[in-house]
């Protein structure tokens, strides 16, 4: 990776040994800013720091709604680094697919602590350790399934309507010294998406206004945007970042 002059800046990246949560911290560090990357692979977060670079990255290995590995993330971060300026929720999971009517509501409560609750302990932590005194800014990443519906991932999409609500009580408690804004993905190309394209990329990708799916750059740019100045005046948004996907909404 190129070197560039540090920003002196430092975020907090959860679920980023790869896909978007990666894509997010390659565009982060490619600016100058430093990272601690967080998830549940030692192997691949250890293998992601080499790529971002030893001298600009660490890592926490555990699971993102265990408060014990919240706290451990956020106390590496500052003892690391001394401050942590942004705190980026990618961290996620949907591991149903099938109608709501029935659903396991122990596979609800385990998508909601992973994709809503350990986003709110996470800024809670951040807030206390070094944002209520010195500011910066939130990015929790959410979906265009909680924009609206989504049949058969409907937990996944109604966590990420209640994270994209989330973004907006915590926007409205941090101001004026932390911003937090929300992003929400159509379908990217990661792992963690390939049921949704895999074996059909140029059918799925055919409906997409800008004629491909997304890719964890994407969303690297704009978290970059919306944890810089260019963004100083704009706290509390959800930003779709989905190819034009929702232009067909409605067309006949």
């Amino acid at each position: 990776m190129t070197t560039v002059e540090p920003t002196g800046k430092v975020a907090l990246i959860t679920g980023a040994s790869r896909g978007i949560g990666y894509g997010v911290a390659e565009a982060l560090v490619a600016r100058g800013d430093r990272v601690c990357i967080t998830g549940r692979n030692e192997d691949a977060l250890k293998e992601a720091v080499e790529q971002l670079g030893a001298d600009r990255a660490v890592y926490v290995t555990g699971k993102a709604h265990d408060e014990a590995h919240q706290a451990l993330a956020v106390e590496r971060v500052m003892e690391a680094f001394g401050r942590v300026d942004y705190l980026v929720n990618n961290a996620g999971t949907n591991p149903v697919f099938g109608p709501i009517a029935d659903l396991d509501l122990n596979v609800a409560r385990k998508v909601f602590e992973t994709n809503v609750i350990s986003a709110l302990g996470f800024a809670q932590k951040t807030w206390h350790a070094w944002q209520k005194d010195n500011g910066g800014a939130i990015v929790n990443v959410a979906s265009v399934a909680g924009v609206a519906p989504s049949p058969f991932i409907a937990a996944y999409g109604v966590s990420k309507a209640a994270l994209i609500n989330l973004t907006q009580q915590l926007a409205h408690e941090f101001a004026p010294k932390v911003r937090v804004n929300s992003i929400s993905p159509a379908v990217v190309k990661t792992k963690f998406a390939q049921a949704l394209y895999e074996g059909r990329e140029e059918e799925a990708a055919a409906s997409y206004p800008l004629g491909r799916l997304g890719v964890p750059s994407d969303i690297g740019g704009a978290t970059a945007f919306l944890t810089s100045e260019q963004s100083a005046w704009v706290t509390g948004q959800n930003l779709v970042v989905d190819g034009g996907i929702f232009l067909n909404a409605g067309v006949g």
